[in-house]
């Protein structure tokens, strides 16, 4: 059952305090603000001047709120630079902030009895506060604000949400964030703020943390101890958080700090174990204190104890008992799939909890099944657990939810969740290092999720944290409240989440920034890059890239020296380095692909290139050191995973450079002559051919005249027809030039026409280049234009028809490899059976020669979530029978392998068209969370590359 979210504002407050139970809805964003630095007449003060209010808490509150309001006090501290008090009894006071818990507090209880405020919106509720400027309050307090919680979270949450809009990030301590300086503070009059979240379990799970956090915390706390966890869990609850898998590859939380587990419980974090660590035991539990094997087949008694032991040792403190069992490392619990095995494991750890917690319903205590990996396919195979646990399900570890509940399995009283990857260590190949999450996708799929009510636990694992700051404060925010953040916000977050971090002057650039990035990264994962990645030859595609990223290179550095000193450290972590680091490793790469196409050419550029390749690795190298000397080594060994040379799945122990080529060119002239879209070079080859030129197309094409040898040479280049423009005729080469040839269409006949270009230097007869253009003797009206062998189109270009019934193609901004791609939408478990009456995309397009067509669609490596039901979308021209698609419908390993490095599907039909000129493509919503990212139509010209063509042209 979601939960139910309220933010009311002043306006209304005398109509709640009437109406009881009355809620009027606002839309409430990451900077919205009931705080002001302007006083308005009746406004409570925060900070005014000299005058600063105390803080009220009562004594028998529980000790995560007292910790969380002497927080507060100091965020107060920070902000104002004065100095207020915290009090636990009455006071006199002109102002006061009155702090404390339903049933925890006497002051607010009073409050409640006298009907200075009213509660009854968020008693008995989840995580529920309300922050409210009440007059006169009691005897000697003329105005107070007053914070309170339904529980202990929820008063901590109301807490932290006053320190977040008076200034401080979640990410100050984090991330350096500053904190924003102001010496006045009031909160609006007749403020009355009232929220609880609608995911009940909300975190993170540190994993894969070595060797970077591994060895920061090593460095600076010595262990993963309690002095390290209280950062996180106040990172968390500042981020209304609740919940956490602790870090695991090589510690055990409750073994390394006793401490550890108290202070998650007086705080506030329920604490529980990864999906393979059952009964509140770590797996590196087992290793120190563990007998005989991790086998429950034959070592059944030893394990029972262990997992009592571990039922005992976390009774008194919340959290969330982890059922089943998989194999010691997280691998699978045995070669075959021993459910019988399984349902017995599972069934005494029920009969431990029930011994455990004797005084209570087996219900009531906390318990989830994460349905991981091959554990799922127990499941689906008839496996089943008590209605009252927890089903936790899994993305395929790259982003895509694998499953989501029936509506049987919505009636579960233990609902569900999702485990989802921000990192992971495993195949295709292991990605670590940097941020490569755009949160439209987050977005996509955890939307889903919420649509599929899977909204009892929501976990993303988030490796070691940083550098992964940007999506988990935007999986924790959509965790609160999923509404809050409707697909057409996303923009407006990142704008928002900057200027918390940054001020707004500059958040719009920093958005870009960030979103771009990401972009990029979601293109293809860093430690899948390599010289192969983007293409030398066609579309100008790796250098469209190169081009790109330098951009974002030069806007990053030139925001680093605008914006406040005291916050460059933080802009350099959040935004630069990224940038930075990514600009270099994709440089790095590019440099090596053209070193060893130049090799392959002859040209005396190779060693060039070759030592760019190598300046870049070094450049990798101490942009990381630069990491690390932030704030006199603050963040040391955070960025140390290893991304370069990557050979298969997992890292290799060091950055290596890969192989570059070296060549000795001669003491001599010697020409030679490449052309765009060949390996081949003149005079290794005979004569060369550009690709066909189109006025609707690509405009120019390139030739290289470079240097074999060491010694210059002259060159001239003439045309055999006076429609062919050639940007340079003549000149002098000492390692290579680049001569672009276009078409004059004025001159140019129509049909096909051919001529030549002849390049003479040194060598026999010189180069002959074979030139070609098409210039259409029927002119197109509408539509994108087939030019140079293909049609592309940018999804969200077609028209949206036929939607109803909340059933539909919509766009999902900043989704996938360019800007934005469309999915298909539909009320919950609803689908077409056929195209009739379904939604459809249509895309005018004009082709000039019709014949048997191959299109591309290009989707997301979406997964087909619901059981029994496929991912179907159907396609066709005009009025032609459309084909019934379903993208997974034979799909093997090797291709979700293929999707996920990709980040995308190409799924191929063939298509008959008998009459050249306008047509129309429509594509037919079938089931919904279909995205589509791209189509290209192939008319026989389409060449190898990774993105694909640019986007055509397109006449209205």
């Amino acid at each position: 059952m979601k939960q139910f979210a309220l933010k009311i504002y002043p306006v209304y407050l005398v109509a709640i305090m009437l109406a009881g139970l009355l809620a009027f809805p606002a839309y409430a964003e990451l900077q919205e603000s009931y705080i002001s630095t302007d006083y308005q007449k009746g406004d409570f003060v925060v900070a005014n001047n000299n005058d600063v209010a105390s803080l009220y808490v009562d004594s028998q509150d529980y000790k995560g709120v007292i910790r969380a309001v002497s927080n507060l006090h100091g965020d107060i501290f920070k902000v104002t630079g004065q100095q207020g008090r915290i009090v636990t009894e009455s006071t006199s006071a002109a102002s006061l902030i009155i702090i404390g818990t339903l049933g925890h507090s006497q002051l607010i209880d009073k409050l409640v009895a006298t009907g200075k405020i009213n509660v009854s919106g968020i008693r008995d509720q989840w995580e529920a506060f309300i922050i409210q400027t009440v007059d006169n309050p009691v005897a000697g307090i003329e105005k107070a604000l007053v914070i309170v919680g339904s529980d202990k979270r929820g008063s901590i949450f109301g807490v932290y949400d006053l320190s977040e809009k008076i200034g401080v990030s979640p990410w100050y301590w984090w991330a350096d964030v500053a904190i924003k300086k102001h010496q006045q503070l009031f909160v609006h009059k007749d403020t009355l703020i009232q929220d609880q979240p609608k995911v009940r379990y909300r975190g993170i799970f540190l994993n894969d943390e070595a060797p970077a956090l591994t060895g920061w915390v090593k460095e600076k706390f010595g262990d993963y101890n309690s002095q390290f966890y209280e950062h996180v869990f106040e990172l968390l609850l500042r981020l209304k958080a609740n919940f956490l898998w602790p870090a695991m590859w090589n510690n055990a939380f409750s073994l390394d700090d006793p401490n550890n587990s108290i202070l998650a419980d007086e705080m506030g974090i329920v604490m529980s174990n990864s999906h393979h660590e059952p009964m509140m035991r770590a797996d590196k539990e087992w290793d120190r204190v563990g007998k005989g094997k991790w086998d429950y087949a034959v070592n059944k008694d030893n394990l029972y104890q262990f997992w009592q032991q571990g039922a005992q040792r976390h009774k008194n403190l919340e959290s969330i008992f982890t059922l089943g069992m998989r194999g010691q490392a997280d691998t699978p619990m045995s070669e075959t799939e021993n459910i019988g095995l399984l349902e017995e494991i599972v069934a005494d750890q029920r009969q431990i909890l029930k011994e455990t917690f004797s005084d209570r319903d087996i219900s009531e205590v906390p318990q989830v099944w994460t349905l991981y990996k091959e554990v799922q396919g127990y499941y689906e195979k008839g496996m089943r657990v008590p209605d009252d646990v927890t089903l936790l399900w899994s993305d395929d570890n790259w982003g895509n939810i694998r499953r989501l509940p029936t509506p049987e399995e919505r009636k579960r009283s233990g609902g569900a969740g999702v485990y989802y990857h921000f990192d992971y260590v495993g195949g295709p190949r292991s990605y670590r290092w940097i941020n490569s999450t755009q949160i439209s996708k987050v977005w996509e799929q955890m939307n889903l999720a919420y649509q599929y009510d899977a909204t009892r636990i929501w976990i993303t694992n988030v490796g070691d944290l940083k550098p992964m700051e940007f999506p988990t404060d935007f999986f924790l925010r959509l965790a609160w409240d999923p509404e809050r953040w409707p697909k057409e916000k996303l923009q407006e977050f990142g704008q928002q989440w900057a200027a918390q971090q940054f001020g707004s002057q500059y958040a719009e650039q920093i958005e870009h920034l960030l979103t771009a990035y990401t972009r990029h990264n979601a293109r293809r994962k860093p430690e899948l890059l390599d010289e192969n990645t983007y293409s030398q030859l066609h579309y100008n595609e790796a250098e469209r890239i190169s081009a790109e990223l330098e951009g974002l290179v030069s806007q990053a550095e030139s925001l680093y020296r605008k914006i406040p000193q005291n916050n460059q450290n933080a802009f350099f972590q959040l935004v630069l380095h990224p940038i930075k680091a990514n600009s270099i490793l994709f440089e790095l790469y590019n440099n090596v692909a053209k070193n060893r196409l130049y090799a392959q050419q002859g040209r005396a550029s190779t060693n060039r290139y070759a030592k760019q390749a190598r300046q870049k690795f070094t450049e990798d190298a101490e942009l990381t050191q630069q990491y690390h000397q932030l704030e006199d080594g603050r963040w040391n060994h955070f960025m140390d995973q290893t991304h370069i040379g990557y050979t298969h799945w997992n890292n290799p122990p060091a950055n290596t450079l890969p192989y570059v080529a070296q060549n000795q060119p001669a003491d001599v002239a010697d020409m030679g002559v490449a052309v765009e879209g060949s390996v081949a070079a003149w005079p290794q080859t005979g004569a060369l051919s550009l690709d066909t030129f189109s006025p609707y197309g690509q405009s120019r094409r390139y030739i290289d005249i470079y240097n074999k040898g060491k010694r210059s040479f002259e060159y001239e280049v003439t045309a055999s027809e006076p429609w062919i423009k050639i940007s340079k005729s003549k000149g002098n080469v000492l390692v290579e030039q680049r001569v672009w040839i276009s078409i004059d269409w004025q001159q140019v006949p129509q049909g096909k026409v051919t001529g030549s270009v002849l390049i003479k230097g040194t060598g026999w007869g010189g180069a002959n280049v074979n030139i070609s253009a098409f210039n259409p003797e029927r002119k197109p009206q509408q539509g994108f234009i087939e030019a140079d062998g293909y049609v592309s189109i940018m999804a969200a270009s077609g028209r949206a028809s036929n939607s109803h019934a909340g059933s539909g193609w919509q766009e999902i901004p900043l989704y996938g490899r360019e800007q934005s791609a469309m999915s298909s939408f539909a009320p919950l478990d609803q689908r077409f059976t056929d195209t009739d009456n379904a939604p459809y995309l249509e895309y005018d397009v004009y082709l000039f020669n019709p014949q048997q067509l191959q299109v591309h669609t290009i989707v997301a490596p979406t997964l087909n979530f619901v059981p029994g039901r496929g991912l179907r979308f159907a396609i066709g021209f005009d009025d032609q029978p459309p084909q019934m698609i379903d993208i997974l419908a034979n799909s093997q390993h090797s291709d979700w392998q293929q999707a996920v490095s990709d980040g995308v599907r190409s799924v191929l039909t063939e298509h008959q068209l008998e009459q050249p000129g306008a047509h129309k493509l429509k594509i037919y919503m079938l089931d919904p969370a279909v995205v589509i990212q791209k189509i290209i139509i192939d008319t026989g010209g389409l060449q190898p590359s990774y993105l694909g063509p640019p986007p055509s042209q397109y006449l209205p």
